[in-house]
């Protein structure tokens, strides 16, 4: 008994210990207030930053800085130039480089990001009016770890966007509006504001998702193709109904949209047979494919997201979306829906 006492208390002694060494690392170096002028490039990762400030003698330890980085996933550290100095706290210099307090304010950027458009717009879009490069944010989108740091801090986010068949991990989350961002904003804090904004817009529909027979990933990829397929709401939430519908009878949904995204192309484009009979993971023209796509094909707006969970109360089975006038045309049956084939001559 004796023996487990004193383990315990040596252990509880050693765990103090190491709780000291890290308080202490994470001190001011020295009482020297001297400005020290510190840059931060666009695109460096925490890794690198940490680094830098104890190449500079900005930090008593780069190895708990590491850890205090980490345990603190939400902070997102700004490039730019930040005058600091060695009686800055640890935790006062990560501070005001996530704050993005650099010595000259930088541009603030407006930039519009449409509904119903493609993450590779979107990522085109981000590289020309930013210094971020087009190759990098398709690294980032592909890395494990940052990922699972979103997978980790978003409720509405799971597994479902690390899935190997999806084209882009975050197609369709990234909410399409107005934003504003300084010009030297990383790509982690871009992408991370349009998700606050995604969670800020569903949060009044939480009840109707949580209640779905089909998670927030399903839903999304519903709206997706609501949002390429209709302009006004109540279009949307027949087209829903129509994907409920063939769902519930184990149909081909039957999309074009779905053929088109398959296959890379935009709606501008021309599609051939074999295209809009492809087999990928995505294209539910298909007739063999049964079932949703394996993710999103377009940022939804909520007005699609909220048909996506409350479909019309209607039998149809089939429709055509005119792209030229917008106008959506539905059919109980296949005989109705060659008439409309007829009507439309397509």
């Amino acid at each position: 008994m004796k023996k487990k006492l004193t383990i315990i208390i040596v252990i509880f002694i050693i765990i103090l210990a190491l709780l000291g060494v890290s308080f202490f690392a994470l001190t001011k170096v020295s009482d020297d207030k001297n400005s020290i002028t510190f840059n931060v490039k666009a695109g460096e990762n925490k890794i690198e930053i940490v680094n830098n400030l104890k190449s500079a003698g900005l930090i008593r330890s780069k190895y708990v800085t590491y850890v205090y980085v980490f345990l603190n996933p939400k902070l997102n550290l700004q490039a730019g130039t930040y005058s600091l100095s060695k009686s800055m706290s640890t935790k006062e210099i990560i501070t005001k480089i996530n704050d993005g307090k650099t010595n000259e304010k930088p541009a603030v950027v407006h930039i519009t990001f449409i509904e119903g458009k493609r993450l590779v717009e979107y990522l085109k879009q981000i590289e020309d009016n930013f210094n971020i490069n087009y190759d990098d944010m398709i690294n980032t989108l592909n890395d494990d770890k940052f990922l699972n740091s979103l997978i980790k801090d978003y409720d509405f986010i799971d597994e479902s966007i690390k899935n190997k068949d999806i084209y882009y991990s975050l197609e369709g989350y990234l909410y399409p509006d107005t934003y504003e961002f300084y010009q030297n904003a990383s790509f982690e804090t871009i992408i991370r504001t349009m998700l606050d904004n995604m969670e800020n817009k569903i949060s009044s529909l939480k009840e109707e998702i949580n209640i779905s027979k089909y998670s927030f990933h399903e839903i999304l990829t519903m709206a997706s193709i609501i949002e390429k397929e209709a302009i006004n709401n109540d279009d949307r939430k027949k087209v829903s109904q129509v994907i409920y519908t063939r769902l519930d009878k184990n149909m081909a949904l039957g999309m074009d949209v779905t053929a088109y995204y398959g296959a890379n192309l935009s709606l501008k484009e021309e599609i051939t047979n074999k295209e809009l009979n492809e087999n990928n993971p995505y294209n539910t023209r298909n007739t063999s494919f049964k079932g949703l796509p394996v993710g999103p094909i377009c940022s939804p707006s909520v007005n699609s997201i909220k048909a996506a969970l409350e479909p019309a109360e209607t039998n149809y089975v089939y429709f055509y979306a005119d792209i030229k006038t917008g106008l959506v045309y539905f059919a109980e049956n296949y005989e109705d829906f060659l008439k409309l084939k007829n009507e439309f001559g397509w």
